[in-house]
C-alpha cells in the first residue's frame, strides 16, 4: 500500500471574525431552518436561540455543542465556533502518525488490504489522497500531466483534469455531473471554503462534447448506480464506488476521512482483476 498524504493536520482556513450568533444564524439558515424548529431540535426555547443569535446571551460551550448538534456542525467547525464563543475547543485534530491514530490507521490498512485485488482509497475532507491499496496503481497509468500524481494529490483535480484521467473515463459527462453534484452537496454540508475553490476550478475544466459546463446534478442514464467506465489497455472497465466513513468520530481527522471502494460492476470487469 501507498501512504501519499503528509500526516500533518488540514491547515485551517484564517479564523472567522464575525461573532459567535451570526456565525450560528448562518448555520442556521444554511440547514434552512427557523429559530423554532431549531429550538425544538436543540430541546430550547426559541427565545434563548433568538438571544443566542442576537448577541443578548453568551451561551455556555455545552450549549454550542448542543446547538452545533442540532445543526449537524462538523467538528472542525464546532471547534471554530467554540473558540470564537470564548471556549478551548472540545474536538482534537492529530496527524495519522501520531500514537492515538494508530488503531485508526490500522483500520484503514485493513479495510484497504482485504479489498484487493479491487482498487480502494482513502481522501481527507479536501479529496486529498491519503492512502491507497495497490490495486489503484495500474489505473493511473498513462495520466498526461505527471504533476496530478505528486502529493498532495487531490483526486477529483486528477479525476476531470484534461490532462489527467478525464481522457480515459468512457462516461466523463456522467462522471463529471456525479462528482460536481456530490462535491456541490459537501460544501452544503461543511461550509468549506476550500471545497468551493475547488468546485470552481472543476467547473471550468473542458467538457465533454454536449455536456453543459454548469451542470452540478447527476445526470440521468441507465441502471441504478452511476459507474466509472474506465478505459484501460484491458478494455473499458466499469465500476462501481461505495464510501465508508467512521461511525462515531470525536477526533477532526477522523471525523474528515473517508474510504471509497470499487467494485466491478460487470463480470468481464471481475476478471480483469481476478486473473
Amino acid at each position: 500500500m501507498v501512504q501519499i498524504a503528509s500526516d500533518h493536520p488540514h491547515t485551517p482556513e484564517p479564523p472567522q471574525t464575525a461573532a459567535l450568533g451570526d456565525l450560528l444564524r448562518g448555520w442556521r439558515l444554511r440547514r434552512g431552518l427557523t429559530q423554532v424548529e431549531l429550538a425544538l431540535r436543540a430541546e430550547v426555547s426559541t427565545r434563548h436561540v433568538s438571544f443566542v443569535e442576537t448577541g443578548r446571551s453568551n451561551p455556555t460551550a455545552s450549549m454550542i455543542v448542543t446547538l452545533c448538534d442540532a445543526l449537524e456542525v462538523p467538528l472542525r467547525e464546532r471547534n471554530t465556533l467554540l473558540l470564537t464563543g470564548g471556549y478551548a475547543p472540545a474536538y482534537p485534530e492529530r496527524g495519522l502518525a501520531d500514537p492515538p491514530m494508530a488503531a485508526v490507521c490500522d483500520a484503514i490498512a485493513h479495510i484497504l488490504k482485504v479489498h484487493e485485488p479491487y482498487p480502494a482509497l482513502v481522501v481527507d475532507r479536501g479529496w486529498e489522497l491519503v492512502d491507497a491499496n495497490d490495486a489503484l496503481t495500474p489505473l493511473l497509468a498513462g495520466v498526461a500531466d505527471p504533476s496530478l500524481l505528486e502529493p498532495p494529490v487531490n483526486v477529483l483535480r486528477l479525476s476531470l483534469h484534461p490532462d489527467g484521467l478525464a481522457p480515459r473515463i468512457a462516461n466523463l459527462a456522467q462522471w463529471r455531473s456525479h462528482l460536481l453534484h456530490r462535491l456541490g452537496k459537501e460544501i452544503e454540508a461543511s461550509a468549506d471554503a476550500r471545497l468551493e475553490r475547488l468546485y470552481a476550478e472543476l467547473r471550468g475544466y473542458p467538457c465533454p462534447g454536449g455536456a453543459d459546463p454548469a451542470a452540478g446534478d447527476c445526470a440521468v442514464g441507465e441502471g441504478i448506480i452511476v459507474p466509472l467506465r474506465l478505459r484501460t489497455d484491458a478494455g473499458v472497465l466499469s465500476l462501481l464506488s461505495v464510501t465508508t466513513v467512521f461511525g462515531t468520530p470525536l477526533e477532526v481527522t477522523v471525523s474528515e476521512l473517508a474510504i471509497e471502494s470499487f467494485y466491478p460492476a460487470d463480470a468481464a470487469t471481475a476478471r480483469v482483476f481476478t486473473g
